[in-house]
C-alpha cells in the first residue's frame, strides 16, 4: 500500500531523570537515556535511520504470513527511529467477510488496555506536573465513596503499579452500568491481597485512576485527553466511542450476548457497561496516530512545537518502580518473554492490549514499534498475537546496523535465580 508522509518531529530524547517523590516502595534509580539531536524529516528510507535496507520487505512478509495463518484479519504497523518514520502500513481487511474494506494506516483499532497508558496514564502525568495529583496520596482522599476500611491504605501509586491489592477482573457488566455503580461495586468487593504487598494486574486499578482524574478535572476522561493530548498533537483519529463508518474501523469479536460481531464499539465488556469510556479500555486509534504519540514520548514530551509532558516526568514514570515486578507507573517494561521480543533494552517501556494491540518505545535506540491487530476476530481463543508481536519486534531490532544488538531477554533469564529443589 502507499505510505503517506508523516512528519515526526525529533528533539533530544528523554532527559536525565529527576528524583522521584517519596514512595511506599522506593523506586529503582532512573538512568538517564542518551541525549541525541536529530533532524525533522517525513517518511524516510530505512537506511536513513540506521536500518538495513530490507526492513520494510521483512515486515511485509511477517504481516502477510500472519494473515495467511489467520492470526488476525486486520494488521497495521508503524516503526520509527531517530525521528524518521521508516514503516507505516496496513494489511488485510477490517473483517474476514468477503468484500471488507482494506486496512490502511488510518484504520481505527480498538486499543483495549493500551488505553491504560495512552489515555489514563498520560492524563495522570499531566495532572501530577500541574500539582493537582499527588500519587502518594490515598485513593480514598480523592474518592470518599471508597469507604471500605481494607482499601483505605491504597495510594494512587499503588493503582499505577498494580499493587493496590484489587482482584484482576470480575464480570460486573452482567449486572451493573455506569461509573457510580462500578465504583460502588469495587468498594464492596473483597481485596485479593494486602495493598502494597503483591503485583496483580487489575483493570479496577485504572478504572479507579480514571475516576480520580475525573474528580480532579471535573471532566470525563475522554474530554480531558481529547483537549490536552490528542487535539494538540493532531491525533484526529484517536478517541473513545468513534463516530465513523464501519469501513474505517476494524471489527473485533463475535458476541451473541451483544448481538453478534462487535464493530465500532468497545470490545471490553466492563468498558462497554461503563458507557464506552473507561480508564482501562475503550480508546480507539490508528497506527498513524500512535506513531505521533510514541515520537512525542521519545522527544521528551514534545511534538510539532507542542509540549505535552516534561522529559523528567516521562523518564520517571516509565522506569521500573521496584524489585520483583516489571511495572513502571502505568507502563510496563521488558520482562521474561516480553511482547517486545529479545532485544528491547531494559530502559524500554510499552504496553499491550487484549484485542491484539501493542506499543513499545526504546529510548536507548530512539525507536518505537506500534503493532495493531484484531486477533479476537472472530474469537478471543486465538493466541497467535504473542509470537507475531515478538517476531515484529525482533525483526525491527535485528535490522539496526549502526548499534550493537544485545539479547536482553537472554540476560534477564540468566539473571533469574535458580529454581529451588
Amino acid at each position: 500500500m502507499r505510505i503517506r508522509p508523516l512528519a515526526l518531529l525529533a528533539a533530544p530524547l528523554l532527559a536525565g531523570a529527576c528524583a522521584p517523590p517519596p514512595a511506599v516502595v522506593a523506586p529503582a534509580p532512573v538512568p538517564a537515556p542518551r541525549m541525541e539531536t536529530v533532524t525533522v524529516l517525513a517518511s524516510a528510507p530505512a537506511q536513513a535511520a540506521g536500518f538495513a535496507p530490507g526492513l520494510r520487505a521483512t515486515l511485509d512478509s511477517i504481516a502477510r504470513a500472519a494473515l495467511a495463518d489467520s492470526a488476525a484479519p486486520a494488521i497495521a504497523m508503524a516503526v520509527g527511529r531517530h525521528g524518521r518514520l521508516v514503516h507505516l502500513a496496513g494489511y488485510g481487511a477490517v473483517d474476514w467477510a468477503a468484500g471488507s474494506s482494506a486496512v490502511t494506516d488510518s484504520t481505527l483499532f480498538d486499543l483495549a488496555s493500551v488505553t491504560k497508558v495512552v489515555a489514563t496514564t498520560t492524563a495522570a502525568m499531566i495532572l501530577e506536573e500541574e500539582g493537582r495529583l499527588d500519587i502518594d496520596r490515598t485513593v480514598a482522599s480523592y474518592l470518599p465513596e471508597l469507604t471500605d476500611s481494607a482499601k483505605q491504605a491504597i495510594t494512587v501509586r499503588m493503582l499505577l503499579t498494580h499493587r493496590g491489592g484489587l482482584e484482576s477482573f470480575a464480570p460486573l457488566f452482567r449486572e451493573f452500568r455506569g461509573r457510580e455503580q462500578y465504583l460502588r461495586q469495587i468498594n464492596l468487593r473483597p481485596l485479593r491481597s494486602v495493598p502494597g504487598t503483591q503485583t496483580v494486574y487489575s483493570d479496577w486499578d485504572l478504572i479507579l485512576m480514571q475516576l480520580v482524574i475525573e474528580r480532579i478535572t471535573g471532566q470525563p476522561l475522554d474530554e480531558f485527553v481529547r483537549d490536552r493530548v490528542f487535539a494538540p498533537l493532531g491525533m484526529r483519529e484517536t478517541g473513545f466511542r468513534p463516530a465513523l463508518p464501519r469501513d474505517r474501523i476494524a471489527a473485533t469479536e463475535r458476541d451473541s450476548a451483544r448481538g453478534g460481531l462487535i464493530w465500532g464499539e468497545v470490545h471490553d465488556p466492563n468498558a462497554w457497561a461503563m458507557g464506552g469510556v473507561a480508564g482501562h479500555a475503550g480508546l480507539f486509534g490508528s497506527a498513524r496516530d500512535l506513531a505521533v504519540f510514541a515520537q512525542m514520548l521519545l522527544n521528551g514530551g514534545e511534538y510539532g512545537g507542542v509540549r505535552i509532558l516534561r522529559p523528567q516526568t516521562i523518564a520517571r514514570w516509565t522506569a521500573q518502580q521496584g524489585p520483583g515486578s516489571s511495572r513502571a507507573l502505568g507502563w510496563d517494561t521488558p520482562s521474561g518473554e516480553s511482547s517486545g521480543g529479545h532485544f528491547f533494552s531494559p530502559r524500554s517501556f510499552g504496553h499491550t492490549g487484549y484485542t491484539g494491540t501493542s506499543i513499545w518505545m526504546d529510548p536507548e535506540r530512539g525507536l518505537f514499534v506500534v503493532l495493531l491487530t484484531t486477533r479476537v476476530n472472530p474469537t478471543s481463543a486465538n493466541q497467535k498475537q504473542a509470537p507475531l508481536r515478538r517476531a515484529v519486534a525482533d525483526a525491527v531490532q535485528s535490522a539496526i546496523v549502526d548499534a550493537p544488538l544485545i539479547d536482553w531477554e537472554a540476560r534477564r533469564k540468566a539473571a533469574e535465580p535458580a529454581p529451588q529443589p
